[in-house]
């Protein structure tokens, strides 16, 4: 079976109660552990973190859980395909309702059809400047046996990698503020920039030492192939759609319903895969969970991925890897 489920458990120690799926995405967004290590050198002092909820956050919470309607007209009509857009949107309105949002999504033209870049949020730093939030929500496979390298982490896809997306975070967005271009529309002058990043980092069996510049505390999964699906155990597992990426999963309607994810043993699971993998031969990540009070609740969560991820991930690493 997959590790104890650390980050699931301390979830639902303090934010079980919520049970709007919204509420529950934003509540996760500024609890989860920090992704990165803000003390570690490697990043100079460049990695941003919220620290702890608060009493009165955690009252804030509770009471948009009980009253979503605030959060809802700030998400709108539209159907959000992109999870990170949606993590975005959220945090605006935290950053909002809480009286530090400046600007979101703010963009810096150098012409009106060349488009330099774009503060994710400026929040308020004084009157004599704003901070600039470079924010990113991030979910990567560990290839091989030991997370000695970020880039040892790749997405699911294949498409990145976790030291590619910091080093382009680090090295072009968060010097946005000194672009001549930036001065023209910043309210006010950048003091400081730096990265916020959440989500989780996912392992295969025996995984070897971390990166001294990932957190200790960071929010953890596994993977395997499809063929070691049986090595998981007598579990229940529901496929989570990407926009419940975020928050553990929490079932609104019992078991086999089928207005909610379905509810699926480990075989159901591996044959729906199996034929799901030869149309999108793309990783899925799935929850494990156990039903309480009439719900579906995540103990743990994990990529499923083909039985040739492994090796396509090894081949890019290859590629990848710096010139000797």
């Amino acid at each position: 079976m997959p590790a104890p489920a650390s980050a699931q458990a301390s979830f639902a120690s303090r934010f079980g109660n919520l049970t709007q799926p919204h509420v529950r995405a934003l509540a996760w967004l500024l609890d989860a552990p920090d992704l990165l290590d803000p003390a570690d050198p490697h990043w100079e002092g460049q990695i941003a973190s919220l620290g702890p909820v608060n009493a009165d956050t955690a009252a804030w919470l509770a009471a948009l859980d009980a009253d979503p309607a605030p959060l809802l007209a700030e998400l709108g009509e539209r159907v959000y395909t992109r999870l990170g857009l949606y993590a975005e949107k959220l945090m605006a309105f935290y950053f909002r309702s809480h009286g530090m949002l400046v600007a979101h999504g703010l963009q810096v033209r150098a012409t009106r059809n060349d488009t330099i870049g774009e503060f994710d949020f400026l929040l308020d730093a004084g009157p004599d400047g704003v901070e600039h939030i470079e924010f990113a929500t991030k979910f990567y496979l560990l290839e091989g046996a030991a997370a000695q390298r970020l880039d040892t982490f790749v997405g699911p896809n294949l498409a990145d990698s976790l030291g590619a997306k910091m080093r382009k975070i680090i090295e072009r967005q968060l010097v946005l503020g000194s672009h001549p271009a930036a001065q023209a529309v910043l309210p006010r002058p950048v003091v400081r920039a730096r990265a916020l990043v959440k989500g989780w980092l996912f392992y295969p069996a025996a995984a070897g030492p971390l990166d001294p510049a990932i957190s200790s505390r960071h929010c953890r999964g596994f993977w395997c192939q499809l063929s070691e699906l049986a090595q998981l155990g007598p579990s229940s597992f529901v496929i989570l759609p990407r926009l419940q990426w975020l928050a553990p999963y929490r079932g609104t309607l019992p078991t086999g319903s089928a207005e909610g994810e379905a509810v699926l043993d480990a075989a159901a699971l591996q044959a729906q895969l199996a034929e799901q993998f030869t149309r999108v031969p793309m990783p899925v990540l799935v929850a494990v969970v156990r039903q309480e009070q009439g719900h579906s609740v995540e103990t743990a969560r994990g990529f499923i991925v083909p039985d040739d991820w492994r090796a396509r991930a090894a081949f890019r690493q290859k590629l990848a890897a710096p010139a000797s």
